[in-house]
C-alpha cells in the first residue's frame, strides 16, 4: 500500500495572505473610526445647538403662575366679589403607592363621598403625576385639624391653601354679577379656539354668567411663570428664574348694594306661621330693574327667586343644582334680561309717539269707546276694552290715562303691522339691548316676514288688534320695557343700558365707555311731550289707573302699567282671578319715571301672576321712587314689606 505525501506548508504564502486580510481589516476599522468620529463631531459640534436645547427642554419646565382675579365693587366702593383663602385637600399622585386605599381611608377620617372620588378622578387625567389634585375643597378649622391628626396615616396627601371667589351678599346679587367655577372641557375648547389657552394653564375657575363672565379677560388678568429644573421623572429640584403674574383688574359696577337689597326686599313676602311662631319667607316670582335715564346705567337688577352664586363656585351637588333646575320658580332664570312677557298696555305711549309722527291721530282726535272695537266694514268678533262699559269720549290723553284698549286697537289698525314694528324697534323692541352680560334675549316683536317664517301662514289684520295693547305675538323683557321708557323720557335719545361705571387700574378708575344707539329722529318735541303728559296722568289724574298709588307724593312722576294675559279668555267670560289657580292669573306689568320734569330714575318691572298691574305694581314703585328720592340713607336696609293685595283689575 502507497503511503500519503505530505505537503510542505508554504510560510510566505500565509505570510502574504495574513498581511493582506490585516490590512483590509485595519482599513475597515480606519473608516468605521472615521465616520465615528465623524458622527461625533456632527453631533457634538455642528448640532451642538439643537441637541442642548433638547436637553433643556427635558431639563427645564416652563410652570405657569396663575393671577390674582380682580375685585368688584359697588358704585360706592363696597365689595361685591373678594378674593378669600381657602383650604383644599390634595393628593399628588406619585406620591401614593395605593390609591383605592387612600380613598378608603380618607372615606373613614375625613368622609369624602363617592362623587368626590368620581371629580376626582375627572380631574386626574389632564393633570401630570407630580401636581396635586384636589379631592375636597372648603375645608373649615376642624377638618384641617383632624387632618392634621391623621397626616401620617395619608402619604400624598396634603391640606393646601388658594384664593378663591367669594359673593358676600350671595343671592341678592347672582343674577348679576353671575359666578366663576371649575374649568371644564367645552370652557377648554372655547379658549382653545380663542387663542387664550395658555393664559389659563394654571387657573382652576373662570366667570360662568354676568359679570364674572362678560368682563372674563379684564378680570382675570395675566399668568405669569416660573423656569424650574426637573429630574428625569418631572419632579421639581429648583427654580431658575420667576416672572410674576399680572393680577386681573379691579371694577365697579354701577349697582348701588343698598338700593339693590332694598328693591330685592320688596319682592319679599314675611308672615309668621300661627302653629310654630317662626317666620315664613317667600320669594316672589317677578323682575325689577331701576335705570338712571341720563346714561341708562343700571342701579338694581333684581330677579326673584334667586339663588347662592356661592354654591357653585365650590363646586354644587348633582342634588342641589337638579332642586333647582327642576324648581317651578325658575331660580336659574334671570328675569331682567330672559323673563319673556307680553308687555301689555305699558307699551301704549309709545304707540303713541309712532301714531302722532304718522299723522295717524292728531292731538286733537277724539273716538267714541263703548266698551268694544271691531274691524271696520266686517264681522268679525269684537275686541274687548277692560272697563265692560268703554270710557266714552276718547282723545290721546285720556286714552294712556285711562289705559282705554279700544283707542288703541284703531291705532294699530291704522298703523298697519309694518309700521308698528319698525317703530317698536326703534324703542328697542325685538331687539337687543346692548346690556353688558352675555344672558338675554331679544324677545319677539312681530311682523309679516316673522309669523310666516315662524308659522307658516300669513299675517291677518286680526292679528295686528291686540298687538296694539301689547298682547298677541307681542314679548318683551323687563330690560326692554326700562330702555324704551328711557327713550321717551330723553326725547328719543337711545343709550344702552349697562352695568360697568369704572375700571381700576393701579388704582386709577378710568369711566366705562359705551357707545349709544342710533337716536330717533323727525319726532316732534311735542310728541314727546304729549307721551309723557299721558304717562304723568296715569299717576296724578282723576281717573288715573294708578293714582291710588302715588297720592300726596313730595314729588311729581310718569308711569304706565299693564296687565299681561296669560291665557285668553272666551268671548263672554269674565276675569275672575279668585276663581283661578294662581299660574294662570294676569302678570302685572309697571313702567315709571320721577321726578317728572328732570328724570333721576326709571323703573320697569313685571310681577308674576300677581293680577292688576297699577294695584300691585304701582305701590311698589312708589316705595322705590320714596326711597330714593325722600328717605335718608340711614332707612336703606330697614323695609318689611306685608303682602300687596290686588284691589282693581285696572290695566
Amino acid at each position: 500500500m502507497r503511503q500519503k505525501r505530505t505537503q510542505i506548508r508554504d510560510h510566505r504564502a500565509e505570510s502574504a495572505l495574513f498581511y493582506r486580510r490585516a490590512l483590509v481589516s485595519f482599513i475597515g476599522i480606519a473608516i468605521l473610526v472615521g465616520l465615528l468620529l465623524f458622527n461625533l463631531f456632527h453631533i457634538q459640534v455642528e448640532q451642538h445647538q439643537d441637541y442642548q436645547t433638547r436637553s433643556n427642554d427635558n431639563r427645564i419646565k416652563i410652570v405657569p403662575v396663575p393671577p390674582n382675579r380682580g375685585l368688584i365693587y359697588d358704585r360706592n366702593g363696597v365689595i361685591l366679589a373678594e378674593n378669600r383663602p381657602i383650604y383644599s385637600l390634595e393628593i399628588t399622585l406619585e406620591k401614593v403607592s395605593e390609591l383605592d386605599q387612600t380613598f378608603a381611608d380618607l372615606k373613614q377620617i375625613m368622609g369624602i363621598t363617592d362623587e368626590d372620588i368620581a371629580n376626582f378622578q375627572k380631574e386626574r387625567r389632564r393633570t401630570r403625576r407630580f401636581k396635586s389634585v384636589p379631592i375636597l375643597e372648603h375645608l373649615n378649622e376642624k377638618q384641617v385639624a383632624l387632618f392634621s391628626v391623621n397626616q401620617h396615616r395619608l402619604p400624598g396627601v396634603e391640606v393646601k391653601a388658594h384664593l378663591k371667589r367669594y359673593y358676600p351678599y350671595g343671592d341678592a346679587l347672582t343674577h348679576v354679577l353671575g359666578y366663576v367655577a371649575k374649568i371644564n372641557d367645552r370652557d377648554l375648547k372655547k379658549l382653545d379656539k380663542a387663542g387664550k389657552i395658555s393664559n389659563y394653564k394654571a387657573t382652576r375657575d373662570m366667570g360662568k354668567l354676568g359679570v364674572e363672565r362678560y368682563y372674563e379677560e379684564l378680570l382675570h388678568g395675566t399668568s405669569g411663570y416660573q423656569e424650574v429644573e426637573v429630574n428625569s421623572r418631572g419632579r421639581v429640584i429648583r427654580t431658575l428664574k420667576y416672572i410674576p403674574p399680572i393680577p386681573g383688574k379691579d371694577i365697579k359696577i354701577n349697582i348701588d348694594i343698598h338700593l339693590q337689597q332694598y328693591v330685592r326686599n320688596l319682592l319679599i313676602e314675611r308672615s309668621i306661621d300661627p302653629e310654630t311662631g317662626k317666620e315664613i319667607v317667600k320669594h316672589k316670582r317677578g323682575s325689577i330693574v331701576v335705570l338712571d335715564p341720563k346714561d341708562n346705567a343700571i342701579l338694581a337688577m333684581v330677579s326673584s327667586p334667586s339663588y347662592d352664586a356661592n354654591l357653585f363656585v365650590r363646586g354644587i351637588s348633582s342634588k342641589k343644582y337638579n332642586a333647582l333646575l327642576n324648581n317651578p320658580d325658575r331660580p336659574l332664570v334671570n328675569r331682567v334680561t330672559l323673563g319673556i312677557y307680553p308687555p301689555a298696555s305699558t307699551v301704549k305711549p309709545f304707540i303713541a309717539v309712532a301714531a302722532l309722527t304718522e299723522g295717524v291721530i292728531t292731538p286733537n282726535t277724539t273716538r267714541n269707546d263703548p266698551g268694544w272695537w271691531q274691524i271696520p266694514n266686517s264681522t268679525s268678533r269684537k275686541f274687548r276694552d277692560w272697563l265692560r262699559w268703554g270710557h266714552g269720549r276718547v282723545n290721546i290723553y285720556k286714552a294712556i290715562e285711562e289705559s282705554v284698549d279700544t283707542y288703541f286697537y284703531q291705532v294699530a289698525y291704522d298703523l298697519g303691522i309694518d309700521r308698528l314694528s319698525t317703530w317698536m324697534n326703534k324703542f328697542g323692541y325685538g331687539e337687543y339691548t346692548g346690556v353688558d352680560i352675555h344672558e338675554e334675549s331679544k324677545a319677539n316683536m312681530p311682523t309679516r316676514e316673522w309669523k310666516q317664517t315662524r308659522h307658516k301662514r300669513p299675517w291677518y289684520q286680526g292679528d295686528t288688534i291686540p298687538v296694539g295693547i301689547g298682547q298677541g305675538y307681542w314679548t318683551a323683557t323687563p330690560l326692554q320695557m326700562a330702555k324704551a321708557t328711557s327713550v321717551l323720557v330723553n326725547s328719543g335719545v337711545v343709550h344702552r343700558p349697562h352695568l360697568l361705571k369704572n375700571i381700576i387700574d393701579d388704582n386709577i378708575e378710568a369711566p366705562a365707555e359705551f357707545k349709544d344707539f342710533p337716536q330717533i329722529t323727525g319726532v316732534d318735541q311735542k310728541t314727546w311731550e304729549i307721551a309723557r303728559e299721558g304717562m304723568h296722568r296715569v299717576l296724578y289724574g282723576n281717573r288715573g289707573t294708578a293714582r291710588k298709588a302715588f297720592y300726596n307724593t313730595p314729588y311729581q312722576a310718569g308711569g304706565k302699567s299693564g296687565s299681561a294675559q296669560v291665557f285668553g279668555l272666551a268671548e263672554n267670560q269674565k276675569y275672575n282671578a279668585d276663581e283661578l289657580e294662581e299660574h294662570l292669573r294676569d302678570h302685572a306689568l309697571f313702567t315709571a319715571f320721577a321726578p317728572f320734569d328732570k328724570p333721576q330714575v326709571v323703573v320697569a318691572m313685571v310681577l308674576e301672576n300677581a293680577g292688576g298691574g297699577s294695584s300691585n305694581g304701582g305701590p311698589i314703585a312708589r316705595k322705590i321712587f320714596d326711597h330714593m328720592l325722600v328717605e335718608s340713607p340711614a332707612d336703606i336696609l330697614s323695609p318689611v314689606v306685608a303682602p300687596i293685595k290686588a284691589t282693581a283689575e285696572v290695566r
